[in-house]
């Protein structure tokens, strides 16, 4: 699991915890596995990848767990069309702020980006999977003059 795969799910984790969520052996290793995923798995598919570890847990808990997922904002339900839906997992909005003296990111949380990929999306025809921002300055301490 990488450094920001353990970030997310920690923060994932959190969230539960503050919306009240118990967090589950199956909750945490659903969780986990949406965050390693890349693919957008169907709830089948989560299934079938951790049956071995809880021989106890069928489609239904799957369903119900990314359903209380996706009420508490962690995860996204993509419908294309077909009959399964994907699943994918939300990562919070944030941006870095890079400060070009010292090398110093800041991350700075900013919700209202969404509508930047839908107007791309509406403008171009693209389907958009996601978007990048950094914004460049000096951090505090390199306007004072120590790094």
């Amino acid at each position: 699991m990488t450094v920001t795969h353990a970030h997310q799910l920690k923060e994932a984790l959190h969230t539960l915890k503050e919306t009240g969520v118990r967090i589950t052996p199956q909750r945490h290793a659903i969780l986990e596995y949406l965050i390693q995923s890349m693919s957008h798995p169907t709830a089948d598919e989560i299934y079938k990848a951790l049956e071995g570890k809880f021989p106890n847990m069928s489609v239904a808990t799957v369903y119900n767990n990314l359903r209380v997922f996706k009420e508490v904002g962690l995860v996204k339900e993509l419908t294309y069309g077909d009959a399964s839906s994907r699943f994918d997992f939300v990562t919070t909005h944030h941006y870095h702020v890079i400060c070009e003296t010292c090398g110093k990111i800041v991350d700075f949380h900013y919700p209202g980006l969404d509508e930047v990929e839908d107007l791309a999306a509406h403008v171009t025809g693209f389907k958009v999977s996601h978007h990048r921002m950094e914004i460049y300055g000096t951090c505090s301490d390199c306007q004072k003059g120590h790094h």
